[in-house]
């Protein structure tokens, strides 16, 4: 990863961390620095974050996961920072599109839909964790805090991004509810927002999921284990072409 990036997420973690949220926030090093040179790579040192992971099916879990999500989102509302990459990378004439058939008009048309919302609503937009699965919350039962971490894949854009990626996770609308309500009570995008552009945000989610998973299989070696991309691959294309 980047250093820039990686630091925007740490910073953004860090930013949290200071609101009273527990975000496995960075120990700064005795310069001050965010992470330090490690050979060709970065290292930094986070604070734990006890707890359990939560369960995406579990309908008090899924309010928290709402909740907190929401609460992230309204603490970073202000937050910038150079690394927080450009939205969006989706390029559908990308070469390695070519993997599969398919992909290509699936990632343009996912891509032309988010263009013509944009156009026609104003989405809120603001500082995203990237990537809010339930893995990345975590629940200490001791205490009852729920901390969001691995901020990774921080950006910047639609924060209705965050929300259809842990949609996506839970399983779909009909199955995240209880997630989806909570959010509405805590998040900053309002609920006519929510209700317009989730399905167009979901599908584009699968979009840069596909995306993701095509670069991989394209920049493989002849002999390497590809299994987990072309399962990950094939799940995105049911979603894409049964939208």
């Amino acid at each position: 990863m980047e250093r820039p990036r990686f630091e925007a997420g740490l910073a953004a973690a860090e930013h949290l961390a200071r609101q009273g949220l527990d975000t496995g926030a960075p120990v700064r090093a005795a310069d001050g620095a965010l992470c330090v040179p490690a050979d060709e790579h970065v290292l930094a040192l986070l604070e734990f974050v006890p707890g359990r992971p939560l369960d995406g099916a579990d309908p008090v879990d899924q309010q928290w996961w709402g909740d907190r999500l929401g609460a992230a989102h309204r603490g970073l509302a202000g937050f910038r920072h150079p690394g927080l990459p450009a939205w969006h990378p989706l390029r559908p004439d990308a070469p390695y599109l070519s993997v599969a058939g398919w992909l290509r008009p699936a990632i343009a048309g996912a891509v032309t839909a988010l263009t013509k919302l944009q156009v026609t609503d104003r989405l809120t937009v603001g500082p995203l964790h990237g990537d809010p699965r339930p893995e990345a919350f975590r629940l200490d039962p001791a205490t009852g805090r729920i901390g969001l971490v691995s901020w990774g894949r921080a950006r910047f854009g639609p924060l209705m991004y965050d929300v259809a990626s842990a949609v996506r996770h839970a399983g779909g609308p009909a199955r995240a509810q209880e997630l989806l309500s909570a959010y509405e009570d805590s998040g900053p995008v309002p609920v006519a927002e929510i209700e317009g552009s989730l399905d167009t945000l979901l599908r584009f989610r699968w979009a840069m999921e596909a995306d993701a998973c095509a670069r991989h299989l394209a920049a493989a070696a002849p002999d390497a284990p590809v299994d987990r991309w072309r399962t990950a691959l094939d799940q995105a294309r049911i979603a894409l072409l049964d939208d």
